[in-house]
């Protein structure tokens, strides 16, 4: 299998894997799994607490939850009366980042909430999560303009915002939590593209950016926080206390203006 577009592919015609960085190559009589792996490719990052060298043949950028249902006039968010216009301000440094990222050959991965129809997938807790009172509009239920179901997979509500379509090459993974990687493939697309350290943005910065991040930590990864492609619409302490966090135990941070400096010209 072929590796996508914008990802270097020096590989022959034999070989198993996803990607330059980890693959077998195999034939009739043997199965070599002794490749030596692409030398790093180095981007020295400007982020506290400490300064950061990524290796772009290794490292990945996750987004997470960027969809109409939390960004976009109608979507949920706003049908409850919440801020969904703070959530939007991770769009425009992420239109100028992205287009970058790929050219240097950094996978995007887009990690959003995409339920199932009948919710089989989610237990009264996370049910409650977005219906409390046990009425009015949650996970699944329809929104009140006719747009869809709140967060469901393949609908209005759960796709990504218009200003951030994917693009050929991009990984879509749906989750049905808080975290991206419980109950999902995103550990195992990360490993099988030999992803070592990963580029956080998304929203919410102190919810699913976070708690996404965090397991991410647990796994083993490299986690690096882009300040300012992340939002949330809580109050602005939330967002202190995470990059506080964030910095003490669980990464670095910095911003798209420092990644986009420490890219290859």
């Amino acid at each position: 299998m072929k590796p996508h577009p914008y990802i270097p592919d020096t590989r022959p015609d034999n070989a198993l894997g996803l990607a330059p960085q980890y693959y077998w190559v195999a034939s009739e009589r043997e199965v070599d799994m002794s490749v030596e792996p692409p030398a790093p490719v180095r981007a020295r990052v400007a982020a506290e607490p400490q300064n950061v060298v990524l290796d772009l043949r290794r490292t990945a950028i996750v987004i997470i939850d960027l969809q109409n249902d939390f960004c976009t006039e109608g979507g949920w968010v706003d049908h409850i009366g919440g801020n969904y216009q703070a959530d939007r301000a991770p769009i425009a440094p992420l239109q100028a980042l992205l287009p970058a990222l790929r050219q240097a050959g950094v996978p995007v991965i887009w990690v959003n909430w995409g339920n199932r129809p009948d919710l089989a997938n989610m237990p009264p807790n996370q049910i409650h999560l977005y219906k409390n009172s046990g009425s009015g509009v949650g996970l699944g239920d329809p929104l009140p303009n006719g747009k869809g179901h709140v967060l469901q997979k393949d609908s209005w509500p759960a796709a990504i915002v218009d200003e951030l379509t994917p693009r050929d090459g991009d990984y879509l993974v749906d989750k049905h939590r808080i975290s991206g990687f419980w109950d999902t493939p995103l550990d195992s697309i990360l490993r099988n593209l030999g992803v070592k350290s990963v580029l956080f943005a998304g929203c919410n910065t102190d919810q699913c950016v976070l708690h996404t991040l965090t397991d991410a930590n647990f796994l083993g990864y490299g986690c690096v926080m882009l300040s300012d492609c992340c939002a949330t619409s809580s109050p602005y302490f939330c967002t202190e206390a995470t990059i506080w966090n964030v910095k003490k135990c669980f990464g670095f941070v910095t911003d798209s203006t420092a990644v986009l400096r420490a890219l290859p010209a």
